[in-house]
Order: C-alpha cells, then sequence, then structure tokens
C-alpha cells in the first residue's frame, strides 16, 4: 500500500502515510453486545498495521487483563509521541534522518505513564506471551521499525516469551494459509496467502496449545452498537463505526469463554473490502474449537469537521485508521484514550454475567 495518505490536519498538520488499515462495517441491524460471563484476565489482542499499533498500545495500557499479543507490522508503544511526522518517517520507513525508535527511550516514557496511573504497572508484562511478524517484502512499516518493537518488549517480556517470525517474502498484510492474494502483495484485501496460518500462531502463542481448528466457521457474527462504549456515546466523533463485530462460538453459550481482539488496518473497512477481514483473516475457525470470542472492532473514515459543526469536532481520518499517533487524542495510548476506554468498555461488557 505504498502511497497512501493517512491525514491529520489539526493546527494546519497533513500527514501522509502508506498505513494499510482495516475499517470493518456491518451488513446487519447492528444490537447490544451481548453479555457471556468470559473470563477477562485471558484476553488476547492482534493486529495489522495501524491495528497492530493498537494492539500494542491496548496491551501496554491494559497489561493487567491482557496476556499475549500478536503484532503484524507495527511498531513500539507509544512509537509517534503525538506527533504525525515521526508516525509517517521513524515509525514506518526511517531513515538517516529519521532514526528508527529508540526502544530504551520509550521504555522510560511507558514507565513514566505508569507511574502517573495512565497505564497499568508493566511490570504485568513479565509473564505475557509476544507474537511478532514482519514480511521481508513489507515497504509500508519496514522491518527495522519491527526490531525496535522486538527491543521494546525485551526490556519487559521473558526471554522465551516472545516469538518474532520475519522470514517470509510477505508485503504488508495479514497473513493466511489458503486466502487472499500473492505473499509479497501489498493491497486491497490486505490478506495475503503465504501458506502460513499467522491468525494460528498468535493464538497457540498467547493461550498455549490449541485444538485443532474447525473445518469451517460454526458459530455466528453479531453486529452490534459502538456508540455506548464510547466515553460521549458518539463513535463517529472518534473515527469509529457505529457498528462493530462479534464472532461466538457456539460453545460460548454453554461454557465460559475468553476473547481475542483482532484489530483491522487502514482502507480495509467494509466500503473497501467488504466482510473479508473478520471472515477471513484465519481467526473464527480456531475460535469454534477453542472457547474463543473474537472482538472485531471498526472504524470509519472521518474528513475533517463533525456534526454540529459548532462542537469542534475535528478529525482527518479519511483511510479509517485507528488511533496511533494522535488524530483524535492527546491520550490516544493510554487507557484515557477513546479508542482504548471503548475497547475496554466491550470487554467489560462480555464479561458481565450471562443473562
Amino acid at each position: 500500500m505504498d502511497g497512501f495518505s493517512v491525514l491529520r490536519n489539526i493546527g494546519g498538520m497533513l500527514l501522509t502515510a502508506g498505513l494499510a488499515i482495516l475499517s470493518v462495517g456491518a451488513d446487519a441491524e447492528a444490537e447490544r453486545l451481548p453479555a457471556y460471563g468470559v473470563d477477562l484476565e485471558q484476553t488476547s489482542v492482534s493486529g495489522i498495521s495501524s491495528g497492530a499499533y493498537l494492539a500494542v498500545q491496548f496491551h501496554v495500557a491494559h497489561s493487567g487483563i491482557v496476556r499475549g499479543a500478536g503484532v503484524i507490522a507495527g511498531g513500539p508503544y507509544y512509537c509517534a509521541e503525538n506527533n504525525s511526522g515521526r508516525a509517517t518517517r521513524n515509525c514506518m520507513k526511517p531513515d538517516e534522518t529519521h532514526p528508527v525508535p529508540d526502544a530504551a527511550h520509550l521504555k522510560n516514557l511507558t514507565d513514566q505513564l505508569a507511574q502517573s496511573g495512565a497505564i497499568d504497572d508493566p511490570v504485568q508484562l513479565r509473564a505475557d506471551r509476544v507474537w511478532l511478524f514482519s514480511g521481508t517484502e513489507d515497504r509500508v512499516v519496514e522491518q527495522p521499525v519491527m526490531d525496535a518493537l522486538f527491543r521494546y518488549y525485551r526490556s519487559y517480556v521473558g526471554d522465551d516469551g516472545i516469538v518474532y517470525k520475519k522470514d517470509l517474502d510477505a508485503g504488508h498484510a495479514m497473513i493466511t494459509e489458503t486466502d487472499g492474494a500473492a505473499c509479497s502483495y501489498t493491497g486491497p484485501p490486505f490478506l495475503n496467502d503465504c501458506d502460513y496460518d499467522a491468525a494460528g500462531a498468535l493464538l497457540a502463542h498467547s493461550h498455549g496449545p490449541l485444538e485443532p481448528p474447525a473445518a469451517e466457521p460454526g458459530g455466528r457474527f453479531v453486529a452490534f452498537d459502538q456508540n455506548e462504549f464510547l466515553p460521549d456515546r458518539k463513535a463517529h466523533d472518534h473515527s469509529m463505526s457505529d457498528s462493530g463485530m462479534a464472532y461466538i462460538p457456539d460453545s460460548c453459550n454453554t461454557r465460559r469463554c475468553r476473547v481475542h481482539v483482532a484489530f483491522h488496518g487502514c482502507l480495509q473497512n467494509e466500503d473497501k473490502v467488504g466482510d473479508a477481514f473478520y471472515r477471513q483473516a484465519g481467526y473464527n475457525r480456531w475460535a469454534d474449537t477453542n472457547d474463543l470470542i473474537v472482538l472485531y472492532p471498526q472504524t470509519e473514515a472521518r474528513y475533517g469537521w463533525g456534526w454540529p459543526f459548532w462542537t469542534l469536532n475535528f478529525v482527518w481520518n479519511p483511510n479509517a485508521c485507528w488511533d496511533w499517533w494522535g488524530y483524535d487524542s492527546a491520550d490516544y495510548h493510554t487507557k484515557n484514550g477513546p479508542q482504548i476506554e471503548a475497547i475496554r468498555g466491550m470487554l467489560d461488557r462480555l464479561a458481565e454475567t450471562r443473562p
């Protein structure tokens, strides 16, 4: 996806980016997200591109409940430091003028945020499981950025807790065993057939040995209302879609399940790629046989002022990316970030006692 624009125009700033990120809407009428009594402390997260950055942000901010993270084509926590220029350069395509992010510096910032209470104590990352992937043909988020993420996590996570796969000739995409374009391709729908099951690999690393996946997904998709989980109940104001998607295995109707949150990337919203991500990324077959609900929260494209215009709600995110550089809030990387707060609210709902 080289050359596509990710824009932020607050105070006259223009962000030009090449991230490929996914925004999935629901073609069914949204309902209230059900309660399933899930085990909140068995939560895992993953994401591709901007979704990878959000997965890292959510993992670090809520390390008290997240036990594992899968990161595909992302970068270290708080990489952009609220700066759109750093986002598109240092955090995607570093060079001599814009060097690779300093993992030690970002660790110091993380520790400071923990001391202020903005995020959970990172000591809780010690026992977590982290699975990283970077394709050798990825020209959007280049491997040195993922190398910096590896160094960042190494400062917290035990040596046996990290797997870093970087030897496939893959482009900038979610990597699958059978679905999508050629492995080295970068472009819609950002799903690449590399004869490799990334979803299965990251889930197994996060949760331990898994039962074999189902031949075909047999659960149900639930399109749910995302507005209620935003602090102001206005998903659009934060570049989130009115509706998100959840995949519910039949086993979760009678057994206690856990949750995996899968974050799409830019330009992967339903308007662009249909239901490709939440149906073909590879998670659902594993979910069916391993008591996993898969949460697929969704962004939407924003083009400036919200409505009514006098609310001064300005967001420039035409490619429906997740907020990893501060287009929506200066607190985007903390527990107070509106998008992170919304995801935590969804998890809390799923953890409520089943009616």
